[in-house]
């Protein structure tokens, strides 16, 4: 689900790149590249794969930390309940489900 909203944010950032603004390509690619590295991630998980396992709790702890300094930072950014669901519950939710014993992973 995350690949899929980053996915999406990619794709939605490259109609501004023909508007004139150039930098949007770059964000747009980041947003797709990132969203490759969360399937192939999730493909290493599925595999029970230890260092994909790891690579995720530390994708997932990133993008808390940034969803909190994003929510947290007088900039005008978007408070609502989506966002609370897809910056905050969504990581918390992978974090917790990740967070299973070893055994389970080998």
């Amino acid at each position: 689900m995350q690949a899929l909203l980053w996915t999406v944010a990619g794709i939605s950032a490259l109609p501004f790149a023909l508007a004139g603004e150039v930098y949007m390509v770059g964000l747009g690619l980041a947003s797709m590249l990132l969203a490759l590295a969360t399937c192939l991630i999730a493909i290493g998980i599925l595999w029970r794969r230890n260092r994909a396992r790891r690579w995720a709790m530390r994708l997932e702890i990133a993008c808390l930390a940034g969803s909190l300094l994003l929510l947290l930072a007088p900039i005008g950014a978007n408070h609502g309940p989506v966002a609370w669901m897809t910056n905050v519950a969504l990581p918390v939710g992978l974090i917790v489900l990740l967070r299973k014993p070893q055994e389970a992973f080998t």
